[in-house]
Formats: C-alpha cells, sequence, structure tokens
C-alpha cells in the first residue's frame, strides 16, 4: 500500500516481533511448476517478482534458485508429474521429467535402488525453484515499510476489535486503544478466531503444518527435494542446517511445537530417501 497507492497512515500491529509468526517458521521453498493454470501464471509472477526483490528492498534475501525436485513414487504419480511438465511447458515454465539415474547424478545420496517402501520412479526438476532466507524477506518488508512512513509497533496483541453500526472503528491492544477506519486481518491461520471478535464465521479450521530444523553439517544436499507420497519435503541452508517439513496434522489446533509423531515418521521416511542420514 505505501509503495503501490501511496497510503502511509498504517500502523502494523504484531503480538510478538517481526517474524515470530508463520512468517518466520516455513520452509521458504519457492516454485512455480503447479498443475493448473491459474496456479502456474500465479506463482511464476511470485517468483520473478522474487528475483529481483532483493535490489528492490536493498536486502539481501538470499535467494538460491537452486532447482527443486518432486519425486514420483509410482505409475500414477509420475503420470501425474508427466501432465505438470506437460502443463508448464506450455506456458513457458522451465520444468522437465527426469529418471532415475538423471535423478542420481544430481542427488548422488538419494536411494533410487527398489529397497525402500516407495522406490523413485522419477522426478519433475524445476531449475527456477529454490529457497529463500524467510526472517531476512520479513526483515525487509518491515524496513521498507518504515522507510515509506509506515508504523510497526511489535509486542502490541489485538484484544478487541471496535465496531458501530456495522463498520469496524479501532481496535483494542494491551497498549491502548487505537481508533481507524479501516482494520485489514492478516494472521493467516489464525483469522478465525480474530473474526470471531466481530461476530465473522469463517467457513475453515486451522491445520498447522509442521516442520523442523537440525544442526549444521557439511553441505551436502544442494537441491529442494519433495516427495507428495512419502509427505516430506527437504532443503540445506548456507549454514548447513536441514531444514524439513511434512504434509499437514490431521487435527486442527494452534500448537507451536513439534510432536513426538511429526518427528518420529519425518526421520523414518527421510531416511528411506537418503540413507546417509542413518549416522547423523
Amino acid at each position: 500500500m505505501a509503495k503501490n497507492h501511496g497510503i502511509t497512515d498504517v500502523a502494523v500491529l504484531e503480538q510478538k516481533f517481526v517474524g515470530y509468526g508463520g512468517s518466520g517458521r516455513n520452509t521458504a521453498i519457492l516454485r512455480s511448476n503447479y498443475r493448473t493454470e491459474e496456479g502456474i501464471k500465479f506463482y511464476d509472477q511470485s517468483l520473478n517478482l522474487y528475483e529481483d526483490l532483493s535490489g528492490e528492498l536493498d536486502f539481501n534475501l538470499m535467494f538460491s534458485q537452486q532447482g527443486h525436485f518432486t519425486l514420483g513414487h509410482s505409475t500414477a504419480s509420475i503420470s501425474g508429474l508427466v501432465t505438470r511438465a506437460e502443463n508448464n511447458k506450455a506456458l513457458g515454465i522451465d520444468s522437465f521429467m527426469l529418471d532415475p539415474k538423471e535423478i542420481k547424478k544430481m542427488l548422488p545420496e538419494i536411494d533410487i535402488t527398489d529397497h525402500p517402501r516407495f522406490p523413485v520412479h522419477g522426478a519433475l526438476y524445476h531449475p527456477p525453484g529454490g529457497i529463500i532466507r524467510h526472517d531476512a524477506v520479513v526483515w525487509a518488508y518491515a524496513r521498507g515499510a518504515d522507510r515509506k512512513g509506515v508504523q510497526i509497533h511489535q509486542m502490541t496483541e489485538v484484544q478487541d476489535i471496535l465496531v458501530e453500526n456495522g463498520k469496524a472503528t479501532g481496535v483494542v491492544t494491551n497498549r491502548g486503544t487505537i481508533n481507524c477506519n479501516t482494520v485489514i486481518s492478516v494472521v493467516a491461520g489464525w483469522s478465525s478466531e480474530v473474526c470471531k471478535k466481530v461476530n465473522v464465521k469463517l467457513p475453515f479450521v486451522t491445520h498447522p503444518l509442521q516442520a523442523l530444523v537440525t544442526q549444521s553439517y557439511k553441505p551436502w544436499l544442494h537441491h529442494v527435494v519433495v516427495s507428495g507420497t512419502l509427505h516430506i519435503y527437504l532443503s540445506q541452508t548456507d549454514r548447513g542446517e536441514l531444514v524439513c517439513g511434512n504434509g499437514i496434522d490431521t487435527y486442527p489446533h494452534y500448537g507451536m511445537r513439534s510432536t513426538l509423531g511429526f518427528l518420529e515418521s519425518y526421520a523414518a521416511h527421510v531416511l528411506e530417501l537418503f540413507p546417509v542420514l542413518h549416522n547423523v
């Protein structure tokens, strides 16, 4: 709003600190090799914006377009990946199929034998895909907004929303009341909880997506690897940590910590793909 529309009379209220929520707790994967035309076009534009964002915000976002593998473990999954590859090609997206031997050349540590429960049959490879330093993105946006005149209030919890004649007129926080003409809720998974304050029921529930970060290791994984069948995705940061994610939890909740079940299942699945991690 500040850059494109000149709206600078804005107060951003953050319950904790900038980057505390989902923006600072994600696996930071960027790609555009989706299945549908709408998804492909939307995320390709997003990817293009990220490529120039470091210069625009004058902040190193550590965007690494290291390549993105989506593994297929069955005839059905390979068929779906081929469909995605053709859709990507038709819309000008750099994305193509690789067989197990080609995968092994780029990912020497991966197990392409028949030993795993779900052997690797192929992969959709997306060279422009990669990872970004997610907290750097948040810091850069915050700094850029501040330069434009936006006020950022950390440690400021919204406790209630004031409404008069069906219109939001302000918010009550732990630091006082703020009167305003417009209230915008940008709290992702907590949207339903915030909207309850104005008696609006949203038609969804929140299912967390858990992730983990290991200690630092010597760099060995130079691409993003995803397996929908095994419900895992992982990459390695510049500092050597493995950043690992899983599918969403099967039950809704607002927990902010990893569960033992997630850690056990993820470890079992990732070891099938990369036996080298047995000694970690």
